[in-house]
């Protein structure tokens, strides 16, 4: 008999909302993805962040950019104007891992081809992890000219963090400089060579303050270099996301009288210790817990210092801690506290070694590794220029990305025979000046099997200047690394492997190497793309401090055609 036509509609309709009622409670992360989109414009203007005028790279006006604000899984879509009319930019974000997108790193040269003046061109992906992280010019040098800012991606609504805070703020930290990128560049590229010194000033969160004496340029009373004001109610307690974006300097960070308790690093929960100074390389974020606890009745100096180089002249940076009710405005009743000493370099290596993954969130690393490579940190010189170098080989950027490159079978875009996974152990001194001073320049790269595990080395060593050895933060794009030791002197391959952390290592995107010292990575080859692998110190990156990755380049989808206007063909 047939069945009623009505009752075949209530039937269908109960069994829609029983199906939407399963998908709502079994997958409460899927239904809240969200597309976030931006619509952002880059400019030259003029800006005086520490009250000395100059041009700068604005995103809608504003530097640092405005900061994107996201949840896990969310899609993020940045739709990016380049109206800097006579320049070439490309943005990265720093320590999304652009799974499934690699053509939207924003690495020109490795992942895409620059966005000319005038063009729009689209970038998408989504934030697959919690955490704090950044995004910045990956052109040339123009990060240290403005174009930069912060990214928060937060956990699902419902999903709880594993510590407990009231409110959240972000500390974006830059050192800053009165000469131009190009000034610089300019500079480096020169013979005789021109080194881009120590910044004038520090900046917390866009702001500082640069002793202007009788500069036509320089305006001490300019709102725009007001020092930022962190306002607190006392009783609570805040999460400061702290992140460094420096083009030079390492860099130490604290709050007079107040402890802060460490407890994410680079989106990875860490194992909670208490700094009173926070040492900071750049590309490096931070997630701190800080409790308003001291006296209510007055405000407290927040400061930045250089350490790791001599500061010569360049001031901290300062910023106000401010206790509400009082004014945000109002000037502590003390002095400053002075920062660590610059050169000491054990405070330092303890914080390295302190920083390990939090129980319950260790992702444990594979026990052995299928290749090792050394990386030898040396400057050097190349026809008469000043260079940094891998393993005596400086890295220059192809014409054609390597990403299209490869995709695209244009084998003559760059070097074909691969750069050494080592030098000469047991001759070389770290100690000494290089007696050979003469390096290579290449563009080639490491193919790594794909899924394999790599263990990444980096050994520091002296410059050309005698009696000294520089800090690197170097930046993995593309993956996170476990950090699996630090040490001393010249890594031992056969011996210091044995004392590697395999139980608790944290995950980082960027780590320090220390002077006369070496750092080890592991990490696993399993995103299929082409990823760089650099100092994240502006100068020593365009200055050839730096490699290429090449992983299961033909699990790589079909590239959009916006990241191909520079394709050289023969």
């Amino acid at each position: 008999m047939a069945v009623p036509v009505k009752l075949t509609g209530m039937v269908l309709n109960l069994l829609t909302i029983l199906f939407l009622f399963v998908c709502v409670m079994n997958f409460p992360a899927f239904s809240e993805a969200r597309v976030r989109r931006y619509k952002w414009e880059l400019k030259y203007e003029y800006r005086s962040p520490d009250c000395f005028s100059k041009l700068v790279i604005t995103i809608n006006g504003g530097t640092p950019g405005p900061t994107i604000v996201a949840e896990q899984g969310d899609t993020i879509v940045v739709e990016l104007k380049n109206s800097l009319w006579t320049e070439n930019t490309a943005i990265h974000w720093h320590g999304i891992r652009q799974i499934e997108t690699p053509w939207f790193d924003g690495t020109e040269g490795v992942t895409q081809c620059p966005i000319l003046p005038g063009e729009t061109f689209v970038y998408q992906f989504v934030v697959d992890r919690p955490g704090t992280y950044l995004y910045h010019a990956h052109y040339g040098m123009q990060r240290e000219a403005g174009l930069y800012g912060s990214i928060r991606v937060s956990l699902p609504a419902g999903i709880s963090e594993p510590f407990e805070y009231d409110y959240e703020r972000s500390i974006m930290l830059m050192d800053w400089y009165h000469k131009s990128a190009y000034e610089q560049a300019a500079g480096l590229a020169s013979i005789p060579f021109k080194w881009v010194d120590e910044p004038q000033s520090l900046l917390i969160n866009g702001r500082g303050r640069f002793s202007c004496s009788s500069l036509a340029s320089c305006n001490e009373s300019n709102p725009q270099c007001t020092p930022y004001s962190l306002t607190v109610i006392p009783g609570k307690t805040y999460r400061l996301r702290i992140s460094s974006l420096t083009a030079l300097s390492a860099l130490s960070f604290q709050l007079e009288g107040h402890n802060m308790t460490v407890v994410e690093a680079d989106g990875h929960y860490v194992k909670p210790f208490v700094v009173q100074n926070l040492f900071i390389y750049s590309g490096e974020t931070y997630s701190v817990l800080v409790k308003a606890d001291q006296d209510p009745s007055r405000n407290y100096w927040a400061t930045t210092n250089i350490v790791s180089r001599n500061p010569k002249t360049t001031p901290p940076g300062l910023a106000i801690l401010n206790y509400y009710p009082n004014h945000p405005r109002r000037s502590p009743p003390t002095i400053p506290p002075p920062g660590p000493v610059w050169d000491h370099v054990s405070p330092r290596e303890n914080q390295s070694l302190a920083i390990k993954a939090r129980q319950g969130f260790i992702t444990p690393p594979p026990k052995i590794s299928d290749r090792m490579i050394v990386f030898l940190n040396t400057q050097n010189r190349f026809n008469g220029f000043v260079r940094w170098s891998v393993n005596n080989v400086s890295f220059n950027l192809p014409h054609t990305p390597y990403l299209i490159a490869l995709k695209q079978n244009l084998l003559h875009a760059f070097d074909q025979t691969p750069p050494p996974d080592g030098y000469d152990f047991k001759n070389y001194n770290i100690f000494d000046v290089a007696p050979n001073k003469n390096a290579t320049t290449s563009s080639g790269i490491y193919r790594l099997d794909f899924n394999s595990t790599v263990d990444i080395i980096l050994q520091n060593a002296n410059t050309m200047n005698v009696n000294n050895s520089e800090t690197h933060p170097w930046h993995l794009h593309g993956h996170d690394f476990w950090v699996l030791g630090y040490g001393r002197g010249k890594f031992d391959i056969y011996n210091d492997p044995k004392n590697f952390n395999l139980v608790d290592p944290i995950m980082k995107n960027t780590v320090p190497v220390h002077p006369y010292g070496w750092t080890a990575l592991r990490f696993r080859a399993n995103n299929p793309g082409v990823w760089a692998f650099h100092c994240h110190i502006e100068s020593h990156f365009f200055m050839g401090m730096g490699v290429v990755f090449e992983e299961g380049i033909e699990k790589v989808g079909k590239l959009p055609s916006s990241i191909m206007g520079c394709v050289h063909r023969p």
